[in-house]
Formats: C-alpha cells, structure tokens, sequence
C-alpha cells in the first residue's frame, strides 16, 4: 500500500486522519502563503494545497509510493480571506467581526499518487454560525493562543468550539481536512479507502 503523506503541520489534520484510521508520515512543506494573497478565498485555500502538495511530493527523500496531502483553510467573511491572524489584536479585530454573524470555511485538498504522478483536488466549503461573544470572553479566548495559529482565528473541536452555535456542511472540513472529499479523492486516483486503514 501507498504511504500516507501529510503535508501539513496542524495537529488537528494529523488527528483527525489518525482517527480516520489512517497512520501518515508528516513533511511540512514550508511553501510562503502570501504568494495566494490577493486570490478569492475558495481558490486562494485550494491553490495553497496545490503549493504544499507539490513542494512535498516533489522532494527527493520521498518513499516512491506515496499519497501526498496537501491542505489549506480560509474563513471567508465579508468576502475577504482570513488565515491565520498576524496577531493577537488582529484576532480580537477579526472575533468583533464575526460574533453573531456567519462565514464560509473553505479547506482546499490536492492529493498526489507519486507512482502515476496523477493529482487529484478540490475544495470542500462549510458555513460557520458564531456565537454572539462578549468583549470579556473574545479576550480571553485570544489570550489562550488558540486562534493565533488557526485559519479564521477559531477551532470547533478545541477552546472555540463553545463559540460556535452551528455548522452547516462537514465538520470535518472545519477541523481542517474534510474525510468525504479525501475519500472520494482517493478513489479517483485509483486507491482503495479501506486498504488506508491497514498501512498503520
């Protein structure tokens, strides 16, 4: 069986995978995210996956019969593209924006099969319903570090998870990497879901 690369360094991902069943080996990519600025947000979060796919796949130490996983999360609010915030006075900015409102979390997947070379993509979306939050609890909730190192500057799965009332869509895809869509991406290159399960 292939092996799984992420090429990624969100603990979330590496969770979420691994509870999926799957084992993957981590590379991260280190590709720059300002050569996407200025793209819509939909195809700035697949174009990113596209960049870290591709600088990974394409290393030299890379075992011949990897998957490659590239992935990429942008919260479009207003629409404007919000990664990860700069700091934590952008974050309590962003969290004034989005109290009460809702946005789109798009999370762009590329997976590559390093033995035909075949990539296969797309971006799955998610609309985010935030809670109403006072100043004192945007606050704190910055003050945690938490949305400092997320897209959108939130988590569902973590100390955010009570700021958000709903989702509409994969909540997977809000964590950061969408189960559904890398199914139906392994399939097109000619994989078997299942057999993921027993390369652990």
């Amino acid at each position: 069986m292939p092996t799984f690369v992420l090429a990624s360094a969100s603990p979330a991902r590496l969770k979420t995978l691994r509870s999926a069943g799957l084992d993957p080996t981590v590379i991260v990519s280190g590709v720059d995210e300002s050569q996407a600025d200025g793209l819509p947000p939909f195809e700035m979060a697949l174009q990113l996956a596209e960049l870290k796919c591709a600088a990974v796949a394409e290393r030299d130490d890379l075992p011949a019969d990897a998957l490659v996983l590239g992935c990429d999360s942008v919260l479009e609010l207003d629409g404007e593209a919000l990664g990860k915030p700069a700091d934590a006075a952008d974050a309590v900015r962003r969290w004034h924006a989005m109290r009460g409102r809702s946005g789109v979390l798009y999370t762009g997947h590329s997976l590559r099969d390093t033995t035909s070379g075949r990539v296969a993509a797309a971006t799955a979306s998610t609309t985010v319903h935030f809670a109403d939050v006072t100043d004192a609890e945007i606050d704190a909730y910055v003050a945690t570090g938490e949305p400092l190192h997320v897209a959108g500057a939130f988590t569902v799965d973590s100390i955010g998870g009570a700021f958000v009332t709903g989702i509409d869509g994969d909540f997977h895809n809000v964590v950061g990497v969408s189960l559904p869509l890398l199914r139906d991406l392994v399939l097109e290159l000619g994989h078997t879901w299942t057999d993921l399960w027993t390369a652990r």
